[in-house]
């Protein structure tokens, strides 16, 4: 499990960093956008109140809240599901990638009300309009390792 904490920890402290530097030392929330290497590299902010993409948004208190309890939910059972089943080095580092940016959202919701998103990427004439945060980019890698990856289980 110190697998788990520790790639936690450094996912929800770099997601929490970012998230501090990019809305308040380089003030974006004022600001609203930033071109860093256009058009490949920006800094957008982006208030999400829903999930990834804006589902379910709304400045409804009670979706916050909501979605607050199910990151929790979540985050508990996957650090039940890696300890009582046995699962590789490689799964707990997803295991660890999803728990840690499911909670560094899940501050964001307790501080601002929604999640802050920032980094937007584009490429080759597409322009994209969303916007993202480390913690994302965390959940998206896990959930797919904590599928995709072998468990440390030897086959029988």
């Amino acid at each position: 499990m110190r697998i788990v904490f520790w790639t936690g920890f450094w996912v929800f402290l770099l997601d929490q960093l970012t998230k501090y530097l990019v809305v308040h030392s380089l003030n974006l929330r004022q600001l609203g956008a930033i071109d860093v290497w256009p058009p490949f590299f920006n800094l957008r902010m982006a208030w999400n109140y829903g999930i990834n993409f804006g589902l379910m948004a709304g400045d409804n208190p009670l979706t916050r809240w909501v979605l607050i309890a199910v990151a929790v939910v979540i985050s508990g059972a996957v650090l039940w599901w890696v300890h009582s089943d046995p699962a590789g080095r490689w799964q707990k580092i997803a295991a660890g990638l999803l728990v840690g940016g499911a909670l560094g959202n899940v501050v964001d919701r307790l501080i601002y009300g929604a999640v802050a998103d920032f980094i937007n990427l584009s490429c080759c004439g597409i322009n994209n309009p969303f916007a993202f945060n480390i913690a994302d980019i965390a959940v998206f890698i896990g959930a797919f390792g904590m599928v995709l990856l072998p468990s440390g289980k030897n086959p029988s």
